[in-house]
């Protein structure tokens, strides 16, 4: 909302309902965005909703941003994986298979519930695994979606940085399917990137780093020549990434559970002052948290044309070497008519493989979300790079489904 406030005028005259199943926590978010609307000068009109259908009656736009089951769930997600010897990770594996089951299971309803009283509305999707959920949507509903991931921008500065060189001369085209994607085009001071990043590479290969994941993924740019998302780190890295993860004393989001209450008590605080003033250290996310989205919003409904990365079906062929029915990440323009990928060059060979794979589990674990079993869930599993056998993933998801039975309907449960 902070953000929603920051694009001010854009937005004005608008109404937001806040949809959430805590009160308290709806309350204290609806105080902020009002006063932050009133010192702005603008026409802002908030309501909130517990009522998920009623909540949803008659908007025209869903920025659907959510996690079922919390941190906790998340948790689990990245703990018990780590048992199997497999690497546990919010979006990627086994932890991102969860994530879409539960994730999937309550856009099902929301997409139910826009077919009854809001069937004009398009859903902008920021819940992860955004292209999973995306993919499932567009599957088996008729509601436009599109969803978004700041990664095609802010993938190529990781591997400049790890350089030592200006992010900002270096120029990289970054699709693929979303987490999971690379660049069909990379430029640094107008010159082939390449060359100049594995002169660097080999000039700080040896040197102590403190930037172990910018490093891994120089390494990765220079080895595939291919900027790459660096969440493929897991994948090409990953005998070293699972041991430094059964290592740590805490998982990535046993961390984040350690400072959620801070987080909340500097709302409450803001919420109680004049002016609030959200700081970006004390905000989960930073205080412009889901700004691609909200730019895209702008830019469909006041027909002000910009030029964006999303995911979306590949229904143009846009990307080659993907089924059109695939949803995929890559560059286009957003204007009051609609959303419209450019026609990409296709990825290099070296990488192509694995995004492919992952685009077919993608289409999988939608399908097992969606309408399927255990058994459908299990076969998506078993198609992910990360996953080494078919008995591990039996084991696995029989472990994970059963200490998530709550955040999931009964026909996924083993």
């Amino acid at each position: 909302m902070a953000s929603f406030m920051h694009h001010g005028k854009e937005f004005d005259g608008s109404e937001f309902v806040l949809i959430d199943l805590d009160q308290d926590r709806l309350d204290v978010v609806r105080t902020l965005t009002e006063k932050m609307a009133r010192n702005a000068g603008l026409d802002i009109t908030i309501s909130t909703a517990t009522d998920q259908r009623e909540g949803l009656r008659d908007v025209d736009a869903v920025l659907s941003s959510y996690r079922p089951g919390g941190f906790e769930a998340r948790a689990l997600d990245e703990r018990i994986p780590l048992k199997y010897g497999v690497i546990g990770q919010e979006t990627q594996g086994p932890g991102g298979t969860m994530m879409a089951l539960r994730s999937i299971n309550i856009i099902k309803e929301v997409c139910a519930n826009l077919a009854d009283v809001a069937p004009r509305a398009r859903i902008f999707n920021y819940t992860n695994p955004v292209n999973i959920v995306s993919q499932a949507v567009s599957d088996y509903t008729d509601i436009p979606i599109v969803s978004f991931c700041e990664g095609p921008i802010v993938f190529p500065p990781v591997v400049a940085k790890a350089a030592g060189l200006d992010p900002d001369k270096l120029k990289a085209n970054l699709v693929g399917v979303n987490h999971n994607c690379w660049s069909n085009e990379a430029t640094y001071d107008g010159q082939d990137a390449f060359p100049i990043l594995r002169e660097r590479y080999e000039a700080l290969k040896d040197q102590p780093t403190e930037d172990r994941n910018g490093m891994r993924a120089l390494h990765l740019a220079v080895a595939m020549e291919s900027i790459p998302s660096d969440y493929f780190n897991y994948y090409y890295f990953k005998d070293e990434i699972l041991r430094e993860r059964q290592l740590a004393a805490k998982t990535r989001s046993e961390v984040i559970l350690d400072s959620l209450p801070d987080y909340w008590e500097h709302y409450r605080e803001q919420a109680a002052s004049d002016a609030p003033q959200l700081e970006k250290d004390r905000s989960r996310g930073g205080i412009h948290e889901l700004e691609l989205a909200i730019e895209a919003i702008s830019a469909f409904y006041n027909d002000a044309p910009a030029r964006l990365p999303f995911n979306i079906t590949n229904t143009g062929g846009w990307l080659p070497g993907f089924e059109e029915s695939t949803v995929v990440e890559l560059w286009g323009t957003v204007d009051g008519k609609g959303f419209h990928p450019e026609e990409q060059k296709p990825l290099p060979h070296s990488v192509r493989g694995i995004v492919q794979q992952l685009a077919e589990y993608q289409v999988l674990t939608a399908k097992a979300a969606w309408e399927g079993t255990a058994a459908d869930a299990v076969r998506a599993l078993t198609a992910n790079p990360l996953v080494p056998s078919l008995p591990v993933a039996e084991a696995l998801y029989a472990e994970l489904a059963t200490a998530q039975r709550a955040w999931l309907p009964e026909r996924l449960l083993p």
